[in-house]
């Protein structure tokens, strides 16, 4: 474990350590970094995956994977609370010289939250659309980087995050798929009352 541990301060040792060498890739990513761009465009996709499509099969299918992403959120996000009373993880600048392009967050370094809910987003859309689902794995592995880069967490965080991300959404897959008319009748329902 202090090998895994050891490896994982080096590789983010090794990535912090680009910081100041580009004045416009620090900008570039103190922008993607933000609490608010990346989860912002993320729920504004979902929105429009709800809402958008003329085409009643694929509107469907779009609904199923928002439905999927925000369950898996909301698991995702209990994973890393649950994670966070069990093990606290200080922060790289808690604990090493860094160079911070962001503000420095008191919760534990793992598992990385930011990261968990973006994953759990992308994934529940990659079940309704594959292309869309893939732009937005992108974005999110980006969105860690940059919390990797700018100071806040170590790549085992990010890491850590994802697979919970990741994790959540396909337990929801799998306990949806097994109570199957539940989630046909709940969309029915939303569409009923005109919120679908």
């Amino acid at each position: 474990m202090e090998t895994v541990s050891q490896i994982d301060e080096e590789v983010f040792l090794w990535i912090n350590g680009w910081v100041g060498t580009s004045l416009i890739f620090d900008r570039l990513v103190q922008w993607v970094v933000s609490d608010y761009l990346i989860p912002v465009v993320f729920s504004v996709v979902l929105l429009g995956l709800w809402f958008g499509w003329a085409d009643q099969a694929m509107r469907e299918q779009h609904q199923r994977g928002v439905m999927m992403a925000g369950i898996g959120v909301g698991i995702a996000n209990a994973m890393v609370q649950i994670s966070n009373v069990l093990y606290f993880r200080p922060r790289p600048f808690d604990l090493i010289d860094v160079e911070l392009l962001f503000y420095p967050p008191t919760d534990s370094s793992f598992p990385a939250n930011p990261i968990a809910i973006t994953v759990s987003m992308a994934a529940g859309v990659w079940m309704a659309n594959r292309h869309m689902g893939a732009i937005m794995y992108m974005i999110a592995f980006a969105y860690g980087f940059s919390r990797v880069y700018s100071g806040v967490f170590y790549p085992l965080d990010v890491l850590g995050g994802a697979l919970i991300g990741v994790s959540s959404v396909y337990l929801v897959y799998f306990v949806l798929k097994r109570i199957e008319p539940v989630p046909t009748l709940c969309l029915r329902l939303v569409r009923f009352l005109c919120f679908a």
